[in-house]
């Protein structure tokens, strides 16, 4: 079984849940994923599929990567990633990966790049305090001491102003409310990491399980007496 797809972020929305309230959504188009190439133990030391998502043009991809393309006769790929598998039996190139591999209900953890900023302050990067902004104070949003005098030397790991996002982050535990398999998107509770039209890397959780309705029994349900409600608020 394959443990995870390729995808990118279309944007969020809202959507009511079961219960009538609002759920905060992130819209995924996970797939269709091409196998483009299956890793075994024997040969290479591990398990693993190679996938690819994306098609683009034939003139912007290099020859080696075309000859590769051409070997699993399949058009070229712009986002070419490994994900893990359980077993790699019955798995074999030019096979395709669509979002049905994920129920509702289910976990997953998402893998993207983080919305760059820019150089950025402390007060911005670091959620750090600004000083006084009285009229007399020469340091509004300026660092204040960076490091000792005897010796005199910055610590190794201090907050500073600096570049500013861009990287790879993995948020994890989110949960998948429904799933669109006509048009292959994926409906995840919460935000995931990037700007729109992100690529992304969609494993299924290893933390948390797929979620199960908890039975409500009669004894467990507390009994509210209306009257001795209504005097209380009498009294307050």
């Amino acid at each position: 079984m394959i443990n995870g797809i390729l995808g990118k972020k279309l944007g969020m929305t809202q959507i009511y849940g079961k219960g009538g309230e609002f759920l905060p959504v992130t819209v995924v188009q996970a797939g269709p994923c091409v196998v483009l190439q299956v890793k075994s133990c024997e040969k290479d030391g591990y398990k693993a599929v190679q996938v690819g998502f994306g098609e683009k043009k034939e003139s912007r991809t290099t020859k080696p990567l075309m000859g590769r393309f051409k070997k699993v006769d399949v058009p070229p790929m712009s986002f070419i990633r490994e994900v893990s598998v359980d077993t790699i039996e019955g798995i074999k190139p030019a096979d395709k990966l669509t979002v049905d591999i994920f129920t509702p209900g289910e976990y997953v953890d998402v893998i993207g790049t983080s919305i760059g900023k820019g150089f950025q302050g402390g007060i911005k990067r670091w959620n750090q305090s600004r000083g006084p902004m009285s009229h007399g104070s020469m340091s509004h949003r300026a660092p204040g001491s960076v490091g000792p005098t005897e010796p005199p030397h910055t610590i190794k790991g201090l907050r500073m102003p600096g570049h500013m996002g861009n990287k790879r982050f993995t948020v994890q535990g989110l949960e998948v409310v429904e799933l669109d398999k006509e048009n292959n998107l994926l409906l995840l509770k919460g935000a995931v990491p990037g700007h729109t039209n992100n690529y992304l890397i969609i494993n299924r959780s290893t933390r948390k399980k797929k979620k199960a309705p908890k039975p409500v029994s009669a004894a467990g349900v507390k009994k509210i007496n209306p009257l001795k409600q209504s005097k209380k608020m009498m009294k307050k």
